[in-house]
């Protein structure tokens, strides 16, 4: 794992807890959905550029 994947897989585990937050907050669901985007962006970006895949 190199500093990239790892940081971005924090940030998409930590956008994931600020999903489960917001829902509990009922928050509005477009504002979840947007969210929930950009955290299994992230979360897909760090485990591609793993280096296990080479």
């Amino acid at each position: 794992m190199n500093g990239t994947s790892t940081l971005l897989i924090v940030v998409g585990l930590f956008l994931v807890g600020g999903i489960y937050s917001f829902v509990k907050q009922k928050m509005p669901k477009g504002l979840i959905v947007l969210l929930s985007i950009g955290a299994a962006m992230c979360l897909v970006a760090g485990v591609l550029r793993l280096e296990v895949w080479n």
